[in-house]
C-alpha cells in the first residue's frame, strides 16, 4: 500500500490496524467470531492518483508474495480505466486503479 502512499497508522483496540493517507480509511480486524473468513467473490480495490502508481502497486504486491490475476493495463469494461489484480499470500483479492479520462 506504501506505492499508493497509504501507510500503516498503528493497531488500535484489539487486533485492529489502521491503515490511511493522513487518517484512517481502512481497517484490518481479526474475525469477531474468531472463524477462518472468506474473501470468495470480493476485491478489495484501493484508488491510485496515476497509472504508475497503480504499476508500483502490482510490483510491489508480487515482490512480497502476491500472485497475478490480472497485469496493470487499461480495462475496457470502463471507459479511462486503468487496474492491476492481486491475490495477496493469504488468497484475499486485491486492486489498484485509476482514471486516466479524468473521471
Amino acid at each position: 500500500l506504501a506505492a499508493l502512499g497509504i501507510k500503516n497508522l498503528g493497531p488500535f483496540g484489539h487486533g485492529w490496524i489502521l491503515y490511511g493517507r493522513e487518517k484512517p480509511a481502512f481497517i484490518i480486524a481479526r474475525p469477531g467470531n474468531g472463524e477462518v473468513p472468506s474473501s470468495n467473490g470480493v476485491t478489495i480495490g484501493f484508488a491510485a492518483a496515476t497509472p504508475a502508481e497503480v504499476d508500483a502497486f502490482h510490483a510491489a504486491g508480487l515482490a512480497n508474495g502476491g500472485t497475478d490475476e490480472g497485469a496493470p493495463g487499461p480495462r475496457s469494461h470502463l471507459p479511462g480505466a486503468y487496474a492491476a489484480y492481486l491475490r495477496d499470500p493469504a488468497g484475499n483479492k486485491i486492486c489498484s486503479y485509476t482514471f486516466t479520462d479524468g473521471n
